[in-house]
């Protein structure tokens, strides 16, 4: 089992949601997250002032997923999530030692 965690600009949520439902993904966690890469930040005017914004806001996308489903859940987010512009995001993927699904007690891959 994997977790996959995708860090992508919140105005893509709706598309990369749709696109793992399409591919079979049933359940999903989203958290909305700050922070800078490469483009650390981003510079706005307010009131003729202009500020420094350091962290920039993103959604945080959690995935648990099977083993032979992350070469397909990272191609559709990375797909579903691109725009070509800097701050595009990141995913990551993470072993998963363990799951369980609390109503029922299932356990490991029947879980997810």
């Amino acid at each position: 089992m994997k977790l996959v965690e995708a860090i992508i600009k919140p105005f893509k949520l709706d598309e990369v949601k749709d696109a793992l439902l399409e591919i079979g993904v049933q359940g999903m966690t989203v958290t909305e997250v700050k922070g800078f890469g490469r483009q650390k930040g981003h510079k706005e005017t307010y009131r003729g002032q202009e500020y420094t914004i350091e962290f920039v806001p993103k959604v945080k996308l959690e995935v648990a997923i099977q083993d032979n489903q992350v070469p397909r859940v990272l191609e559709t987010i990375a797909r579903a999530a691109k725009t070509g512009s800097i701050g595009d995001g990141k995913i990551f993927v993470r072993d998963l030692n363990a799951a369980v699904r609390i109503r029922t007690g299932e356990t490991g891959e029947t879980a997810l």
